[in-house]
């Protein structure tokens, strides 16, 4: 049994378009596959046939997975998200105390991470160190190579 995830609108119709394309897409393409492989003979030696049908069970899973988040999903409310201290959705700027770089990031669900984007999985240890905390409070974080020290600069959405 998984917990409930927390998403956005957008990122729950992300996954509703990638169950989708799993069941219009995917799994008719594999079905084809199974078919094609079934009419070349023998199935107890097929490797086509075996490999289709590992693909087939691989999907399924996918999809059951896949179905089983959308269920337990809730939709964040965005408007009852406040910048009074650093909570899910709030967009964070952050010093480093070490080198003065400055890094912002948009802490959100762990479906919607993407570093490159600057969202930050709640999960991380960074997010969970911020998490609860003011403006001008500093958090240490520990890290793979070590502790690294971060002042929040600003809070908004």
């Amino acid at each position: 049994m998984s917990k409930v995830t927390y998403l956005t609108k957008e990122g729950l119709d992300r996954l509703h378009k990638e169950l989708e394309q799993y069941r219009t897409v995917e799994r008719p393409a594999i079905t084809q596959m199974i078919a094609e492989a079934r009419d070349k003979g023998d199935l107890s030696e097929n490797a086509e046939y075996d490999a289709a049908k590992e693909a087939q069970g691989m999907l399924e899973m996918k999809i059951a997975k896949l179905e089983d988040v959308i269920a337990k999903s809730r939709i964040i409310d965005e408007s009852k998200i406040g910048i009074d201290k650093v909570q899910i959705l709030n967009k964070v700027k952050l010093k480093n105390k070490t080198n003065n770089a400055m890094v912002e990031y948009v802490i959100v669900a762990e479906s919607e991470a993407n570093i490159k984007e600057g969202k930050l999985s709640i999960g991380t240890p960074i997010a969970k160190a911020l998490l609860g905390k003011k403006k001008g409070e500093s958090v240490e974080v520990q890290i793979p190579s070590g502790t690294v020290a971060f002042e929040i600069i600003k809070i908004s959405r």
